[in-house]
């Protein structure tokens, strides 16, 4: 289990990289809800979402030789975004492998950021193809089944409890468990009573999957949110789920989309469905826990485009 003071030490390494995220009350999402509301901004994060904390501190712990070697990483979007702008950066060479179905602009921009693009047919021969490159010598940078990726994905959590205001509830997506795992980990230890909730779209439920077997399972993809699309959890991901966080919740791929849409209109937040999936989980909850809810949302990530946007609307109507 990662500990408070390794998620404070990732915090203190990657302070000079990645920004210290707003974290803001919402009038907004509060009168939406019934109860007040309190968003953690992930999305202005560097490269657009929280993923450029675990990236930056596994470049940082990296070996002259593993540097001079490159890194290879799996990715639907976010992960491979903040890898290939945080290795410039660091000027340390990246591969990123991802499934022809990643959004056209998370593909682009890894790109321009000079990272070298492999293309696979889906997110399970993505992590195939890693898994043969890192045996050529490529150090691997897993999105989630690392723990010093999950040390400084804790440091959102961390923020989180330093910069709220009271809160009872946190509710945080999941894909492969690295988000949730740090978040979990830096707020039981610093806010114990508060309650961590996760949420995961149809068709990408590695996490609940895994905790209904017992541990984690190959589990079939098909939500069109793929950077929560994740073949399987970890062990190391499910042993943090299971022992710190409350529930995870599944909500359809149409009340992603519309959480996005309900995240512009009430929260003024531009977010992808990733965090879009958080407001009809939001609502659960409230149900649930009552008048005397205070809610945290950790915004993920705003890494879509309008043109997406408009064709899950379109796809999934606007209610």
């Amino acid at each position: 289990m990662i500990g408070i003071s390794v998620i404070e030490t990732a915090a203190r390494r990657i302070a000079g990289h990645v920004v210290h995220t707003p974290t803001v009350p919402s009038p907004g999402l509060s009168e939406l809800l019934g109860v007040p509301v309190t968003a953690k901004l992930e999305q202005l994060q560097r490269t657009g979402s929280f993923k450029a904390r675990g990236a930056t501190l596994k470049l940082l712990s990296l070996s002259e030789a593993e540097r001079a070697a490159g890194v290879v990483a799996a990715s639907g979007g976010n992960h491979g975004i903040a890898l290939a702008v945080m290795a410039a950066a660091l000027d340390v060479k990246a591969t990123v492998v991802m499934p022809r179905t990643a959004p056209a602009r998370s593909l682009a921009i890894v790109e321009e950021a000079g990272a070298s693009v492999r293309l696979t047919d889906g997110m399970g021969s993505a992590f195939e193809l890693v898994e043969r490159l890192r045996d050529e010598g490529l150090t691997l940078v897993h999105p989630f089944d690392d723990p010093v990726v999950i040390a400084a994905q804790g440091t959102v959590g961390l923020e989180f409890a330093e910069d709220a205001g009271e809160l009872t509830d946190v509710i945080v997506s999941i894909g492969g468990g690295g988000l949730i795992s740090g978040v979990a980990a830096a707020l039981r230890a610093r806010r114990p009573d508060v309650r961590v909730w996760g949420v995961e779209t149809e068709g990408a439920q590695a996490m609940s999957e895994a905790l209904a077997a017992g541990g984690p399972v190959p589990v079939a993809l098909s939500s069109v949110v793929t950077p929560l699309s994740a073949p399987s959890v970890s062990p190391l991901t499910y042993e943090h789920v299971s022992a710190l966080v409350t529930e995870v919740l599944v909500v359809p791929d149409r009340e992603a989309v519309r959480g996005c849409l309900d995240l512009a209109e009430h929260a003024k937040v531009w977010a992808e469905p990733a965090a879009g999936c958080l407001l009809p989980a939001a609502r659960r909850v409230r149900e649930r826990v009552g008048d005397g809810a205070r809610i945290g949302l950790v915004v993920c990530g705003g890494n879509t485009t309008r043109e997406e946007l408009m064709a899950w609307t379109e796809r999934f109507g606007p209610r």
